[in-house]
């Protein structure tokens, strides 16, 4: 079974349309400095878990009531039994959402194709020049994220890519970029970052209201649909 932390049993926000519930895999293969769930990319085998047994017998009780399933993390394509996971899942009837940093394209496309996902949520980090400052990583695996984007770009797959924006790791030159380069997608949302405790490295600031405006516009040139999300 998966290494399961976490379990936020409703949600409107994580899978767009549908009242759903969001189960959390640890590890990751980034080490995002403004990322939310540090003790799952750090240390996740400190972190409480919850059994797959127990995850399932909520989702059947749920049946009728929930109208879908976010599965998340970490980077959840990491888990060597995420299919088997899925597998159960679906067979209880609920369409599935996968969230993921986009690095292992060929996990996304075999869950497209088997027909077990039926959206997938790619956090884009930064434009290509800047992904290595929003991701911890000298050489983040670049190539699998462009194939990633080009797959969904390309698939009968409902997908939405999205980023969390920080004020002191993102500027300008990153949206115009990312504009260019996911041209044509069929949704983006900008993500206003929040401090926390959790943060792996807390003390970032988001940008105003106003500055996600003007980066959503920039964006909106080569993108119909984009939004923000975050602010309150």
């Amino acid at each position: 079974m998966p290494a399961i932390h976490g379990l936020n049993k409703t949600t409107l926000l994580d899978y767009p349309g549908r009242v759903a519930a969001t189960i959390f895999l640890g590890s990751c293969n980034f080490r995002c400095p403004f990322c939310q769930n540090s003790g799952l990319v750090l240390h996740p085998a400190d972190e409480p878990t919850i059994s797959e047994e127990e995850v399932l017998s909520f989702l059947k009780k749920r049946q009728g009531i929930l109208e879908g399933v976010c599965i998340s993390g970490g980077e959840p394509t990491l888990a060597s039994d995420l299919e088997d996971f899925i597998r159960k899942i679906r067979a209880l009837g609920y369409p599935v959402k996968l969230d993921t940093n986009g690095t292992r394209p060929d996990i996304l496309k075999h869950l497209t194709e088997s027909g077990l996902i039926q959206m997938a949520a790619v956090d884009i980090k930064a434009c290509p020049d800047n992904y290595p400052s929003l991701t911890g990583m000298l050489h983040p695996d670049l190539d699998a994220v462009r194939e990633t984007v080009d797959f969904l770009l390309h698939a009968n797959l409902d997908y939405e890519f999205r980023t969390t924006v920080v004020k002191e790791l993102h500027n300008e030159n990153d949206f115009i970029e990312i504009g260019q380069w996911l041209k044509g997608a069929q949704a983006y949302y900008l993500q206003a970052y929040k401090d926390s405790e959790e943060v792996l490295q807390p003390g970032f600031s988001s940008y105003s209201l106003e500055d996600l405006e003007h980066f959503r516009d920039i964006l909106h040139q080569t993108i119909p649909v984009v939004g923000i999300r975050g602010i309150d």
